[in-house]
């Protein structure tokens, strides 16, 4: 298991919206040669009739902080974001979330990567 890059937040903020490219390593795009190193060269996961979650929690805590629906940008392509609502950035640390998609199958693919917060005191 491995983490994405890690995204810098602060408490109290409902913003930055992230947005979330979902792709196959094991597939091809069209007009690509798979490059399992590249992700330029993986397909887009379908999101069409899905829904995506990404669940929230602190760094070696089994309790979730928060759980998120993102919004489907472009279900052709993979494209997801997700807001911040008011009270889910209050506490500074160390966190990680999954995104877990369900199709309309209720079938269910979590991504095996994690994406790792750091969110860091408010001023105020």
């Amino acid at each position: 298991m491995g983490y994405s890059t890690t995204v810098k937040l602060v408490t109290g903020d409902n913003l930055p919206q992230l947005t979330f490219t979902l792709k196959d390593s094991n597939t091809a795009a069209s007009g690509q040669t798979l490059d399992s190193n590249d992700s330029s060269t993986w397909a887009p996961i379908s999101l069409a009739s899905s829904t995506v979650k990404v669940r929230i929690r602190q760094i070696g805590e089994t309790v979730l902080l928060a759980t998120l629906t993102a919004t489907v940008t472009d279900a052709t392509n993979g494209v997801c974001t997700i807001i911040f609502p008011d009270g889910t950035l209050t506490t500074a640390g160390t966190f990680e979330a999954e995104i877990e998609v369900t199709n309309a199958s209720s079938q269910v693919l979590t991504v095996y990567d994690l994406i790792k917060f750091n969110v860091r005191s408010d001023f105020d």
